[in-house]
């Protein structure tokens, strides 16, 4: 009913629906009740010039121009009264701009525009029937007025709660998609580190066993073929790595329950299970391919652990030992794992070249330890030792109903 009005199209629609009835309807009853032919026609087209000048502001001019509009309309039902100073139907045009007012202005606005159309119609009123006559006259207006602005309103006011319910789904359509990217992203990054931190542990001990094979050969065939047969093992371990890693993306740590426990234990138990035999399983066969002199120290008294952080230990102890072997020339590695309060701690010291001056946080696997890390509410922390080698620390919190 307005120039670019704040509501929806269909309450717009609705809204002029029942304006340009109205319209009509004052035209009508102008027609009928006055009883000059001449002031008949005049206030005919007065009518019509009001229906028209709300099309024309309705679908050409902007919302700057609306106070323009309104004091074009108040003018023309000014009009309209002159030409029927007995008659009642004038004033109902009034009904229509004040719906309009508080469908289009701020409230402070529309307020004023309101206060405008009581004032003309209590003037009319007194001028119509005199004191105190007029001023009872122009109650049922006021109370019209009020409650076509309150119906105005609420039509705004519930127009801009569903655009504003609408924007809340937009933004959490947006928030569902991103949070679907990240899943994505976070389970591409877990696949990374699986992939590095097995298949990379596996084919290092691989390519050392290989090279030694190649130098023993001439000299020790013997030794030699023992050597690529330890090398076939690990591709196999290798392979079965990628497979378990791609198929089902589980912990390569199913093997390492210790005597005792019943088989097919689930893994998520809340005492979960020791780290122990699995880091010296994992030590002992990599200091048999390889050569590299590792020596395991575990605390007396280590709790069983959860199977994250389980995973998350022989991970950090699998990349420490690569990087000894494939990085730093390291010909010996300490592996200790203690208790520090609420808190479980591998040490990783070796005697090789140390961490190059422009780390930057590592390389991939290092990267992926410091996320395994920060999942679990831990640090990864990298070092010297004391004899100049590098030092990986990788703790984790533990319960302490667990301890």
């Amino acid at each position: 009913m307005a120039p670019h009005s704040r509501i929806s199209q269909l309450s717009q629609r609705l809204l002029d629906l029942s304006g340009y009835f109205t319209m009509a309807a004052v035209a009508i009853l102008s027609f009928i009740s006055i009883d000059d032919p001449g002031a008949r026609w005049i206030a005919v087209g007065m009518t019509v010039a009001f229906a028209a000048v709300n099309f024309f502001f309705e679908h050409t001019l902007g919302s700057r121009y609306v106070n323009v509009f309104f004091a074009t309309q108040t003018l023309l039902t000014i009009g309209l009264i002159l030409q029927q100073p007995n008659a009642f139907v004038a004033p109902i045009l009034f009904f229509i701009l004040s719906a309009q007012v508080t469908v289009n202005l701020p409230l402070r606005q529309a307020m004023l525009w309101l206060g405008v159309f009581i004032l003309i119609t209590g003037i009319f009123t007194l001028y119509a029937f005199g004191w105190p006559g007029g001023i009872f006259s122009i109650l049922p207006y006021i109370g019209g007025y009020s409650f076509f602005a309150a119906f105005g309103k609420a039509t705004r006011d519930a127009d801009e709660a569903r655009k504003e319910s609408q924007r809340l789904l937009e933004e959490l359509r947006a928030a569902q998609s991103q949070l679907q990217q990240l899943a994505v992203a976070e389970e591409r990054n877990r696949l990374s580190r699986e992939l590095h931190d097995s298949l990379g542990h596996r084919l290092t001990v691989a390519v050392v066993q290989l090279e030694g094979a190649q130098r023993l050969m001439p000299t020790d065939p013997d030794h030699a073929a023992r050597m690529i047969g330890a090398m076939r093992e690990q591709m196999k371990e290798a392979l079965a790595d990628l497979r378990r890693t791609v198929a089902t993306l589980r912990t390569p740590l199913e093997d390492d329950v210790p005597l005792g426990l019943p088989l097919g234990l689930p893994f998520g138990l809340p005492f979960g299970l020791p780290i122990g035999p699995a880091l010296t399983r994992l030590t002992q066969s990599f200091q048999d391919g390889t050569g590299l002199i590792v020596r395991l120290n575990i605390a007396p008294g280590s709790p069983p652990l959860p199977e994250s952080h389980r995973l998350a230990f022989y991970r950090a102890a699998q990349e420490s030992l690569t990087n000894a072997q494939r990085h730093a020339q390291a010909k010996y590695v300490q592996l200790d794992l203690s208790l520090n309060d609420e808190t479980i701690v591998l040490t990783a010291t070796d005697d090789g070249h140390g961490f190059p001056a422009d780390l930057n946080g590592g390389g991939f696997g290092l990267k992926g330890l410091r996320e395994r890390a920060a999942q679990l509410g831990g640090e990864l922390e990298l070092g010297s030792g004391l004899n100049g080698g590098a030092q990986v620390r990788f703790s984790l919190p533990i319960e302490k109903s667990l301890l």
